[in-house]
């Protein structure tokens, strides 16, 4: 194969192909897109499926990174809708996030030859080129990223809430892009490095994750200006900095923000609140529960314990029983 050919594992039939592209049409229709992304959905099969692993693995990871806050990424129902009207941190988190898994899902469906628009990442770009033979199946970040930036739109002008969404898109995929690494592997006479097959991989998107929550740690409040020369508006700190934020100018890989946001204590529009949440004692209870203090209860669970693994090839594990206290917010 040249690597340009769509990839099938059976020869489909007329009305097979029929079948797929009306389930494929299906899914993009179900995603509300806009026009311009549905059209892009719609013009490779492997887009939908794509989005689809995308949106799923960038709420997984948000939940994951805000376990133990007070705001737990709960995006079911009215709470996503109404986050995503406010320009809070949360928000921001979750506008990078989001581009962050789709340049992240876009790169890797490239290289495992779900998609027929592109492959591998063809371009070695490394230095010693001539002492590396380039192998393997690198994941194709120049066409993630090129699909993304038209997926999401050009840059507005003049209204803050929407360059601020803007901005905070290209830092989850500029964070992509930061954790690219190139991988080897030597060829050669008893594990001689005569030749070194090397591909790039992209970070593990838990290490993405864990990257944008700090930069939500550090995320900066911003207000607006207009360039006189061009009359466009651009980021810059607020005029009147509250306690707390700094007049530092944001940087390219800032995420920023210019609402500042709820307690999330008590249920709102934009969560459920921390009653009845699961905490841990000594090292979140105080914070989740926003001081109202926590109930404690005792129960008692059974699990496997002392493992061993048996030739051949099982593991055979004991039942042991122990006592553990749960603690949850009260209301």
């Amino acid at each position: 194969l040249t690597g340009n050919e769509p990839l099938t594992i059976l020869p489909l039939t007329s009305e097979m192909e029929e079948a797929a592209v009306k389930a494929h049409y299906k899914v993009c229709d179900r995603l509300k897109l806009e026009k311009k992304q549905r059209r892009m959905c719609r013009r490779d099969p492997g887009v939908a499926e794509t989005l689809m692993e995308a949106i799923s693995m960038s709420a997984l990871e948000c939940q994951y990174q805000f376990r133990f806050e007070r705001w737990n990424c709960t995006l079911e129902g009215r709470y996503r809708a109404s986050l995503l009207k406010r320009g809070f941190k949360e928000t921001a988190f979750l506008y990078a996030i989001s581009s962050a898994g789709l340049t992240h899902a876009m790169a890797k469906a490239c290289s495992a030859g779900r998609m027929e628009r592109c492959t591998c990442d063809e371009a070695p770009d490394l230095e010693n080129r001539e002492a590396w033979q380039w192998g393997g199946c690198g994941d194709n970040l120049k066409y993630s990223n090129k699909f993304v930036k038209e997926f999401l739109g050009r840059k507005p002008n003049k209204d803050l809430r929407a360059r601020v969404d803007f901005h905070n898109n290209l830092v989850g995929m500029k964070v992509i892009k930061a954790g690219v690494e190139t991988t080897c592997k030597c060829h050669g006479v008893s594990g001689s490095c005569t030749v070194r097959t090397c591909w790039r991989q992209l970070s593990p998107f838990h290490e993405i994750g864990k990257q944008l929550k700090q930069k939500y740690e550090t995320s900066l409040k911003v207000g607006s200006t207009t360039n006189e020369a061009t009359g466009e508006g651009d980021i810059s700190p607020p005029k009147k900095s509250s306690p707390g934020h700094s007049d530092q100018i944001p940087r390219t890989t800032d995420l920023v923000y210019i609402d500042d946001s709820p307690s999330f204590c008590m249920m709102s529009r934009y969560s459920p609140g921390t009653s009845g949440r699961k905490c841990y004692k000594d090292k979140n209870c105080d914070s989740i529960c926003c001081g109202r203090g926590h109930n404690t209860q005792s129960r008692v669970v059974t699990r496997p314990c002392q493992c061993q693994v048996r030739w051949c090839c099982y593991v055979e594990c004991k039942q042991c029983t122990q006592r553990e206290e749960v603690y949850t917010c009260k209301d």
